[in-house]
This record gives C-alpha cells, structure tokens and sequence, in this order.
C-alpha cells in the first residue's frame, strides 16, 4: 500500500514539474492598435481607466499577468478566458467590426454592467480593482449612452 502511495506521489508530483514548462502564448501585444476603441470614440480618463482595470484584461490584447498564472494549469485557464473573451469583445480590435456590430457591442456591454453579469465574480474575487462601485458603472453607462446617442442618426 505505501508503494502504490509513493509511487501515485511521485507521478502526480512529476506532471506537475513537466506541465510547467508548457506554457500558452501571452495576449501582450506591444503599442496600441489602429482598431483600438479610443481611437474611434473619445473616451474619457476616468472611464478608460475602469475599462482598463475591469475589462481590458479579458477583452483586449493587453492582458495583464499576476505570478500565479506562471503556474499551469493557472496559465492555461487564464489564457482560455482570455481567448474567449477576445472572441466576444476586443476593445483592441473594435475599429475592424462594423458600424452595426460597434453599437451593438456598446449596448451588450452597457446591459452586462448594469445587470451585474460583468466583469465576471470569478475575475473580480482574484482582481479587487476590478469591481466597480455603483459610481463607476453609471460613469461607464453614462459614458456609452453618450456614444449611442452621439451615433443614433447613422441609422444603426
């Protein structure tokens, strides 16, 4: 039985040493794109701060990494909500989705802020500056209810 123990021990141990040496690719990429939402719509300091700290994480190419996800399988899952969350908004890619797509996007996000679904309770229990105050959620709202009504004659 003490066998069968150690040696359980010792292959559990060893594939956490070998997968720490697969590692997925970083979302860093470097300077700010030519699609980045700032360079279509003005957006304000404050608010792109709490873009930055509650959204850009996850949903543009310049992801923030803390130590722990150097750690695998940490790694691995944080590079999956990355990937994920790019396929559904990249602030770093917004200038390359329609007109349509672009407002639609802006309204998606503003109904997530203001019925809590984002950002996400599993990011923000790991990332405290993450969460946002009443305060900030209508600065944010406030700010994409001025974009849409600025854009509400082009028809979309």
């Amino acid at each position: 039985m003490k066998l069968i123990f150690r040696l359980t021990f010792f292959l559990l141990l060893s594939a956490m040493v070998i997968i720490q040496f697969i590692r997925p690719v970083k979302n860093q990429h470097p300077g700010k794109s030519a699609d980045d939402i700032t360079r279509l719509y003005p957006v304000p300091s404050p608010v792109l701060h709490l873009l930055q700290e509650a959204c850009y994480d996850c949903h543009s190419n310049y992801t923030r990494y803390p130590w722990y996800t150097n750690i695998q399988p940490v790694g691995w899952i944080m590079a999956a909500h990355t990937r994920d969350g790019k396929q559904e908004l990249n602030f770093s890619e917004y200038g390359s989705y329609s007109a349509k797509r672009q407002l639609n996007k802006l309204k998606r996000i503003r109904e997530q802020i203001a019925t809590n679904q984002m950002p996400l309770r599993s990011y923000t229990w790991m990332h405290a500056g993450a969460r946002l105050s009443n305060l900030q959620k209508k600065m944010i709202i406030h700010w994409i209810d001025d974009v849409l009504q600025a854009n509400k004659g082009t028809g979309y």
